[in-house]
């Protein structure tokens, strides 16, 4: 497909100075979670949202974190929705630039968040500006959540804020940094505590306690079992579903038979797949370990589910982005699956909208890494490619 004069005119009101100095603020405005210190980039976005012309709205999930909402009007038919989070990891060890200072150099923003994701978040802004004065069908909405880094509970709160209702998209774009690919399918993702309760003694007599670190090792290894199961079925874009045991905590000293151990791990979740489900299956296999008998019981709980999507390849929202894609410039690449897990699966899950993943930076290269940066190159391909969507489905 061709760019038509019309839409000519919208791309070339897109801006690079412009998307440098958005992208550079937000970098600069920190947000780690944890702790969760997202109101100085809620700050820096809903500002330049206001300078930009738009409806800037926030919404508050908690004390001092705030969902916003910036939305270009249009008619009144569905629109398209950008998808995006104010959060960042924490800045870890090993950089040689300043994790905040928003450096520019080489072509490059650096800085914690840059590529995953207030670059993303900058392009769907840009995006939408561009946009302002074009006839629309519907809204163009770009929704930056909190706590996407942690519990999700930004998207959470904003699936809920639709009253039970599908809220009207024709279909949600995730900014994620996917090097600038359409992402069709995106796996979930969820972690289970098991903390395991025995009987402390003294080390010397460890037959009168009941080890809870010993009740753990079993657990681990019917873990390490239920992953290698899960290699046998996998998903033709986003391989088999997954476990991994990230954290093991329990004892109290050496000489003391332990009473306590809790184990936090990982399962990656297929689209379709129940969290319920996930968390049955662990139980009944935990169950099956009888660790009863050894004095010992278990409790099992899940904190944080995040449901994985698929996007049909031939749904209407994955046609327009992907030849918006390549009509903005960007490389030709297939549609793919993408083995993290993000915000968007609660939209595709709970209201029912098609999602695709797509966005400035890399995932694999950049994010959650020292010295993270996002190429301003592929920052203009963004925003150019949202805006192009946004006119091709809202015409």
């Amino acid at each position: 497909m061709s760019v038509t004069p019309a839409e000519q005119a919208v791309l070339d009101r897109i801006d690079e100075d412009l998307l440098v100095r958005v992208t550079a603020d937000l970098v600069r405005a920190t947000g780690q979670n944890p702790p969760g210190e997202e109101a100085a980039t809620v700050a820096v976005l809903a500002a330049a949202g206001r300078e930009l012309g738009l409806d800037v709205a926030t919404s508050p999930v908690e004390p001092g974190r705030d969902n916003v909402g910036i939305t270009l009007a249009g008619g009144n038919g569905p629109g398209l929705l950008l998808l995006g989070h104010t959060d960042v990891v924490p800045i870890g060890d090993g950089w040689t630039t300043a994790p905040f200072g928003g450096e520019v150099r080489d072509g490059r923003i650096y800085g914690r968040g840059a590529s995953d994701m207030k670059g993303g978040l900058a392009a769907a802004l840009v995006a939408l500006a561009a946009l302002r004065g074009t006839e629309l069908s519907g809204p163009v909405e770009l929704a930056a959540v909190v706590d996407e880094e942690e519990t999700g509970k930004g998207i959470r709160a904003y699936v809920a804020s639709a009253g039970g209702r599908p809220r009207s998209f024709l279909g949600c774009i995730t900014a994620e940094p996917t090097d600038l690919q359409t992402i069709i399918a995106a796996r979930g993702d969820s972690y289970l505590r098991v903390a395991i309760h025995g009987r402390a003694c003294h080390a010397g007599n460890p037959d009168d306690g009941a080890n809870a670190i010993y009740g753990a090792a079993a657990v681990v290894a019917e873990i390490e079992r239920l992953h290698a199961d899960l290699a046998a079925a996998p998903h033709a874009l986003l391989g088999p579903a997954t476990w991994s045991v990230g954290q093991i905590n329990g004892g109290t000293g050496g000489s003391i038979v332990p009473a306590e151990c809790v184990i936090v791990a990982d399962r990656r979740l297929l689209p379709g797949e129940s969290p319920a489900t996930v968390l049955d299956d662990l139980r009944s296999r935990v169950a099956g370990l009888d660790l009863k008998s050894r004095g010992l019981t278990v409790d099992l709980d899940m904190p944080m589910e995040m449901p994985a999507f698929e996007t049909a390849a031939d749904d209407a929202l994955v046609v327009a982005t992907e030849a918006a894609r390549l009509d903005a410039g960007g490389a030709a690449l297939p549609l793919a699956g993408w083995t993290a897990a993000c915000d968007g699966g609660y939209v595709a899950r709970d209201l029912g909208v098609p999602v695709v993943v797509l966005g400035p930076g890399s995932v694999t290269t950049e994010a959650h890494r020292a010295d993270e940066s996002v190429p301003i190159t592929e920052l203009v391909t963004a925003a150019r490619t949202y805006a192009l969507t946004a006119l091709r489905l809202l015409s």
